[in-house]
């Protein structure tokens, strides 16, 4: 925790300028693109949902280029995948970055109620505008048609049109990038942005359909009854069922918030992990290959790019997990410690704030003061956040080159006569880390 909580101070010492830099620019870019969406938005639904989700992707872009930017203060990240020289390089990797972090971005945005949020204010500004116009028609003694405007998201023929649409071009570009103009890429990210942020929102409306359904089976009212009877019968019980609900609850987002921020982190960086997947096995797997392989070859190189292009997103997000797991509890308890200790401090700037302007009116002061107050501290806040994210990041592949380095040598010096480490054994296992260390670097370059 020492060694997360001195390199989180020097990473931000060094960067703070350029952090809140892009996090305040990110901030305002996110509530321009939000406004400018109420307003297309109550004129057309088409332009205003396509706008939608540009607002989460400014959030996105200002989070990269944090994260990017402290990678210039990353020791261990350095010698395993140095900094890109040229301009066009620091721009593909920027671009990358912000691909391969767009899908646990959004889920993580999904997951946490932003996206909700995004959509409620769009809606609340579009209807606002139609007041305004549709007031202004009335004075006029003129009609005023709302249809085909806002159009709330929902499993409808638009809203799957507008996904499926989406993810075909993005896969079109995918294939054939190598024949298309560089600018193209920006319309890729978009695209991207586009189909996951529709998916996501989708997916969170069926889990909400799910949990309602599931709610309202008889087992159930069963489990309900059972619990009362039990609290009847014994008291305590009900208590301890509670307070195991209460834990579970507030465990889940202490921990589940952090590890995302870790996931999100370790995607952008590039994939400095050497992890293999597990291959699937077995009598029914090998049946379906053999079936598989009937399909003319054509068909299966088509399946395979779909099948590629659409797990090959999975897989950085493995990989960042994989390396959580490798770390060891004693590191990653220490980063979720610290993570909540800058919650802990986020709301209580906005306590402190509070107490050192005083009371006011709710109407006249805070009514309006409130929502800028909050994005205040959090514009303070995020810098800090992301360099705690990427201290432990660059700990934790530090740690696990010093554990990879260590049990290689133990296993030389295993073989070595005696047990004894003579310097040519010594020599070899530090030959044989090099060249790991190649291969990481590689691959996270």
């Amino acid at each position: 925790m020492i060694a997360i909580v001195v390199r989180s101070a020097r990473l931000l010492a060094a960067h703070w300028p350029a952090l809140l830099a892009w996090m305040l620019g990110g901030t305002l870019a996110h509530y321009l693109v939000l406004e400018l969406a109420s307003l297309v938005g109550a004129r057309t639904a088409l332009g205003g949902i396509l706008l939608l989700p540009l607002a989460a992707l400014c959030l996105l872009v200002a989070y990269v280029a944090m994260f990017l930017v402290l990678r210039d203060g990353m020791r261990k990240l350095r010698s395993l995948a140095p900094l890109p020289e040229d301009a066009r390089a620091r721009r593909k990797a920027f671009l990358d970055g912000i691909l391969g972090g767009i899908l646990p971005f959004v889920a993580f945005y999904t997951a946490w109620g932003f996206m909700r949020e995004d959509v409620v204010s769009y809606i609340n500004g579009a209807f606002a505008w139609q007041f305004q116009w549709g007031l202004s028609a009335a004075v006029a003694g003129a009609d005023y048609d709302t249809s085909g405007t806002i159009d709330d998201l929902g499993f409808d023929p638009f809203t799957l049109s507008l996904l499926l649409g989406a993810f075909v071009a993005r896969w079109l570009h995918q294939r054939y990038r190598a024949r298309l103009p560089g600018w193209t890429g920006v319309a890729a990210v978009y695209l991207e942005a586009l189909w996951v942020y529709l998916a996501a929102y989708l997916v969170k409306d069926a889990l909400g359909l799910l949990t309602a359904w599931v709610d309202g089976r008889q087992a159930m009212v069963w489990l309900a009854d059972l619990r009362e009877g039990l609290v009847g019968v014994l008291a305590p019980l009900g208590f301890l069922w509670d307070g195991v609900e209460w834990l579970l609850g507030e465990a889940g987002g202490l921990i589940l918030l952090p590890v995302a921020w870790l996931t999100i982190a370790g995607v952008i960086y590039g994939q400095a992990v050497r992890a293999a997947a597990p291959q699937l096995s077995g009598r029914t797997v090998e049946r379906w290959r053999s079936r598989y392989g009937t399909i003319p070859q054509r068909l299966r190189r088509r399946l395979a790019d779909l099948g590629e292009s659409f797990i090959g997103r999975f897989r950085p997000i493995g990989r960042a997990l994989v390396l959580m797991w490798r770390a060891g509890p004693v590191l990653i308890g220490s980063y979720v410690l610290l993570s909540t200790v800058v919650t802990l401090a986020e709301q209580w700037g906005l306590i402190g704030i509070s107490r050192l302007l005083g009371p006011h009116d709710y109407r006249s002061f805070w009514g309006p003061v409130f929502v800028a107050l909050t994005l205040g501290v959090s514009v303070i806040i995020e810098p800090l956040r992301v360099s705690v994210v990427a201290a432990s990041y660059d700990e934790t592949l530090d740690r696990l080159s010093a554990v990879d380095s260590e049990a290689e040598v133990q296993t030389a010096g295993g073989s070595a006569p005696g047990g004894e480490l003579d310097d040519e054994v010594v020599a070899d296992a530090a030959r044989e880390q090099d060249k790991g260390d190649e291969v990481v670097r590689n691959a996270g370059a």
